[in-house]
Protein backbone atom coordinates (compact mmCIF):
# COMPACT_ATOMS: atom_id res chain seq x y z
CA UNK A 1 0.00 0.00 0.00
CA UNK A 2 1.04 3.65 -0.71
CA UNK A 3 0.08 6.84 0.92
CA UNK A 4 0.04 9.74 -0.83
CA UNK A 5 -1.01 13.37 0.68
CA UNK A 6 -2.66 16.27 -1.76
CA UNK A 7 -2.13 19.28 -0.84
CA UNK A 8 -2.05 23.02 -2.12
CA UNK A 9 -0.91 26.83 -1.81
CA UNK A 10 -3.65 29.43 -0.91
CA UNK A 11 -2.44 32.84 -0.55
CA UNK A 12 -4.58 34.84 2.63
CA UNK A 13 -4.78 38.22 2.10
CA UNK A 14 -5.62 39.80 5.34
CA UNK A 15 -7.13 42.95 3.81
CA UNK A 16 -7.76 44.19 0.01
CA UNK A 17 -4.95 46.48 0.04
CA UNK A 18 -2.59 43.65 -0.11
CA UNK A 19 -4.17 42.30 -3.55
CA UNK A 20 -3.10 43.71 -7.40
CA UNK A 21 -5.65 46.54 -8.66
CA UNK A 22 -6.86 43.72 -10.78
CA UNK A 23 -8.10 41.07 -8.02
CA UNK A 24 -9.19 44.09 -5.95
CA UNK A 25 -11.54 45.10 -9.13
CA UNK A 26 -12.84 41.46 -9.75
CA UNK A 27 -13.44 41.70 -5.76
CA UNK A 28 -16.02 44.43 -5.92
CA UNK A 29 -17.60 43.59 -8.33
CA UNK A 30 -18.45 40.20 -6.87
CA UNK A 31 -19.35 42.38 -4.06
CA UNK A 32 -21.74 44.44 -6.20
CA UNK A 33 -22.92 40.93 -8.22
CA UNK A 34 -24.01 39.75 -4.69
CA UNK A 35 -26.69 42.58 -4.43
CA UNK A 36 -28.83 40.92 -6.88
CA UNK A 37 -28.80 37.95 -5.05
CA UNK A 38 -32.32 36.20 -4.85
CA UNK A 39 -31.93 34.45 -1.65
CA UNK A 40 -35.12 34.47 0.43
CA UNK A 41 -34.89 30.69 1.73
CA UNK A 42 -31.08 30.45 2.80
CA UNK A 43 -30.56 34.13 3.33
CA UNK A 44 -27.06 33.31 1.95
CA UNK A 45 -25.81 35.72 -0.80
CA UNK A 46 -23.13 35.02 -2.88
CA UNK A 47 -22.11 37.07 -5.61
CA UNK A 48 -19.55 35.92 -8.14
CA UNK A 49 -17.34 37.92 -11.17
CA UNK A 50 -15.38 36.14 -14.00
CA UNK A 51 -12.29 38.58 -15.44
CA UNK A 52 -12.32 37.01 -19.27
CA UNK A 53 -8.34 37.50 -20.95
CA UNK A 54 -10.10 39.94 -23.27
CA UNK A 55 -10.86 42.10 -20.04
CA UNK A 56 -14.56 41.81 -19.67
CA UNK A 57 -16.07 40.77 -16.33
CA UNK A 58 -18.99 38.71 -16.35
CA UNK A 59 -21.49 38.84 -13.22
CA UNK A 60 -23.73 36.14 -11.47
CA UNK A 61 -25.43 35.79 -7.99
CA UNK A 62 -27.34 32.98 -6.97
CA UNK A 63 -30.98 32.67 -7.37
CA UNK A 64 -32.99 30.75 -5.08
CA UNK A 65 -37.19 29.95 -5.46
CA UNK A 66 -40.00 28.18 -4.15
CA UNK A 67 -38.48 24.75 -4.97
CA UNK A 68 -35.91 25.12 -2.68
CA UNK A 69 -33.36 23.43 -2.81
CA UNK A 70 -33.25 24.02 -6.66
CA UNK A 71 -31.38 27.01 -7.60
CA UNK A 72 -28.35 28.07 -9.37
CA UNK A 73 -24.69 29.26 -7.45
CA UNK A 74 -23.57 32.18 -8.40
CA UNK A 75 -20.64 30.81 -9.80
CA UNK A 76 -22.49 28.66 -12.20
CA UNK A 77 -24.36 31.90 -13.56
CA UNK A 78 -21.50 33.27 -14.00
CA UNK A 79 -19.39 30.39 -15.33
CA UNK A 80 -22.74 30.02 -17.92
CA UNK A 81 -23.23 33.48 -19.19
CA UNK A 82 -19.43 33.86 -20.17
CA UNK A 83 -19.43 30.09 -22.25
CA UNK A 84 -22.72 31.69 -23.64
CA UNK A 85 -21.70 35.38 -24.49
CA UNK A 86 -17.76 34.86 -24.70
CA UNK A 87 -17.41 30.72 -25.72
CA UNK A 88 -14.02 30.94 -26.94
CA UNK A 89 -12.90 33.57 -24.48
CA UNK A 90 -10.47 32.33 -21.94
CA UNK A 91 -11.28 32.88 -17.76
CA UNK A 92 -8.68 34.34 -15.94
CA UNK A 93 -10.05 34.38 -12.22
CA UNK A 94 -13.19 34.28 -10.52
CA UNK A 95 -13.68 36.42 -7.13
CA UNK A 96 -16.42 35.06 -4.69
CA UNK A 97 -18.13 36.85 -2.46
CA UNK A 98 -20.47 35.63 0.22
CA UNK A 99 -23.09 36.86 3.03
CA UNK A 100 -25.23 35.65 5.91
CA UNK A 101 -28.27 37.50 6.60
CA UNK A 102 -28.10 35.05 9.86
CA UNK A 103 -24.35 36.10 11.07
CA UNK A 104 -20.98 37.59 9.94
CA UNK A 105 -19.26 35.50 7.94
CA UNK A 106 -15.60 35.70 8.70
CA UNK A 107 -14.04 33.54 6.74
CA UNK A 108 -14.59 32.65 3.12
CA UNK A 109 -17.08 30.06 1.28
CA UNK A 110 -15.85 28.04 -0.64
CA UNK A 111 -17.63 27.13 -4.53
CA UNK A 112 -19.51 24.27 -3.59
CA UNK A 113 -19.31 20.35 -5.30
CA UNK A 114 -21.38 21.36 -8.51
CA UNK A 115 -19.60 24.73 -9.24
CA UNK A 116 -16.17 22.96 -8.43
CA UNK A 117 -16.93 20.90 -11.36
CA UNK A 118 -18.27 23.41 -13.68
CA UNK A 119 -14.92 25.09 -12.72
CA UNK A 120 -12.56 22.00 -13.82
CA UNK A 121 -14.97 21.66 -17.17
CA UNK A 122 -14.14 25.39 -18.14
CA UNK A 123 -10.37 24.63 -16.97
CA UNK A 124 -10.35 21.87 -19.21
CA UNK A 125 -12.20 23.19 -22.35
CA UNK A 126 -10.00 25.97 -22.15
CA UNK A 127 -6.41 24.39 -21.38
CA UNK A 128 -6.03 26.83 -18.77
CA UNK A 129 -6.34 27.31 -14.39
CA UNK A 130 -8.88 29.70 -13.62
CA UNK A 131 -7.63 31.51 -10.18
CA UNK A 132 -9.88 31.72 -7.83
CA UNK A 133 -10.57 34.12 -5.09
CA UNK A 134 -12.85 33.79 -2.34
CA UNK A 135 -13.96 36.53 0.54
CA UNK A 136 -16.36 36.01 3.46
CA UNK A 137 -18.02 39.33 5.02
CA UNK A 138 -15.12 40.13 6.85
CA UNK A 139 -11.66 38.31 8.12
CA UNK A 140 -9.31 36.77 5.21
CA UNK A 141 -9.65 36.39 1.72
CA UNK A 142 -7.86 32.88 -0.11
CA UNK A 143 -6.77 33.11 -3.23
CA UNK A 144 -5.81 29.65 -4.92
CA UNK A 145 -3.92 29.04 -8.52
CA UNK A 146 -7.06 26.56 -9.93
CA UNK A 147 -9.97 24.92 -8.91
CA UNK A 148 -8.33 21.88 -9.10
CA UNK A 149 -6.27 22.72 -5.73
CA UNK A 150 -10.12 22.74 -4.50
CA UNK A 151 -10.87 19.72 -5.91
CA UNK A 152 -7.82 17.52 -6.72
CA UNK A 153 -9.52 14.67 -7.86
CA UNK A 154 -11.83 15.94 -9.97
CA UNK A 155 -13.89 14.23 -12.57
CA UNK A 156 -13.28 14.95 -16.45
CA UNK A 157 -14.11 13.48 -19.66
CA UNK A 158 -10.93 11.70 -19.33
CA UNK A 159 -12.87 9.02 -17.46
CA UNK A 160 -15.75 8.63 -20.40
Amino acid sequence: MEKKQIGFELSIFHSLDEMSMEDITLVNEAEKARQSSHSPYSKFSVGAALLLENGKIVLGSNQENASFPAGICAEGVAVSSAGTNYPNVVIKAIAITAASQSHQLTSPAAPCGICRQTIVEYEKKQGSPISIIMKGQAGPIYKCGSISDLLPLGFDDSFL
